[in-house]
């Protein structure tokens, strides 16, 4: 710390020049570090600044980066799930018609031609369901077609937070789906196990003939109309098991939201500059500046003052 030094009337060394000079130089320097500071907006601007702060900024830093791309992966994995899901909805939708369709056609007062008429508007139905499984699509994969399965970290700490997300309409995984039946195949164009029903081929609606009504005959109805509807139950299993993927993705991506405000937060607290301190600080050193150069000067003429002593 500087001392005021007495002894003034020694010109070869000027130890007030010298004080007020070093108290100039840290007024330079304390405005150069305020005016850093206000016009970057962060009071750590480098390792320098804040050693403790420094390490702990960039290691929140680090942190909040990987939670922004679970969230963007959280947002990846409810857009597949939302596509899914609304292709079975749709599947859903297709069977209650075709079901409603079947149960009319079980009607007494049907007559053959209403019943044909009746099969042939549930097959067109039936054909929309493949329609449905093609086009559900998600970054090139087919969701509906047995072959979907997909891994995705949702979290910062991959050993808690991998969710699988696994769509298989060909077979059954009665701890996933819940489905009690050898088989859960949508291609209901090629297959004679539809939803996990065994045995029913809805391709038979295209050949209900007056001579031979096949799934729609009276003997047949019964067992067409339940197997229908077990298939509706197994679509509606598999929808809701897509249903409690979502449930947990948005609660993930809630969670992730609020850890990355909390984040931010923090690394604000500990890296940014209060710019009504930085500007109080910038106008004392300024103040400090301009009295340390008007010292400096006063303290440059006192030799003169004593060399009028020696002059012949």
């Amino acid at each position: 710390m500087p001392f005021a030094v007495g002894g003034s009337s020694r010109i070869r060394t000027n130890t007030p020049a010298e004080n007020a000079y070093n108290a100039l130089e840290v007024s330079n320097k304390n405005i150069s570090l305020r005016q850093l500071r206000l016009s970057t907006g962060k009071r750590i601007n480098n390792a320098g600044d804040d050693v403790a702060g420094y390490i702990t900024s960039r290691a929140l830093q680090s942190r909040n980066g990987a939670l922004k791309i679970a969230l963007r992966t959280v947002g990846d994995s409810t857009n597949v799930s939302n596509i899914a899901m609304d292709g079975l909805d749709n599947l859903n939708n297709i069977l209650v018609t075709i079901k409603d369709a079947t149960a009319s056609a079980a009607s007494g007062a049907m007559g053959t031609d209403e019943r044909i008429a009746l099969a042939k508007a549930a097959y067109r139905m039936v054909q929309q369901i493949q329609t449905v499984v093609d086009s559900t699509v998600f970054g090139g994969q087919q969701l509906l077609t047995g072959s979907f399965t997909s891994d995705f970290v949702i979290g910062s700490n991959a050993s808690n937070n991998l969710i699988t997300m696994r769509v298989d309409l060909s077979s059954v995984n009665t701890a996933e789906y819940n489905v009690d039946s050898s088989g859960f195949n949508m291609n209901a164009l090629t297959t004679g196990s539809f939803a996990g029903i065994t045995g029913l081929d809805l391709t038979q609606l295209n050949n209900v003939t007056s001579t031979n009504l096949g799934i729609f005959d009276p003997a047949q109805m019964s067992l067409t109309i339940s197997s229908i509807s077990n298939a509706i139950t197994n679509v509606n299993k598999v929808a809701s098991y897509i249903g409690g993927i979502i449930q947990r993705l948005g609660s993930q991506e809630d969670l992730l939201k609020n850890q990355i405000v909390n984040y931010n937060t923090a690394i604000s607290r500990i890296e940014d500059a209060d710019v009504a301190v930085e500007q109080l600080e910038l106008v004392k050193s300024q103040f400090l500046q301009q009295a340390s150069l008007i010292s400096l000067t006063q303290a440059n003429a006192n030799p003169q003052a004593f060399l009028q002593l020696i002059k012949g």
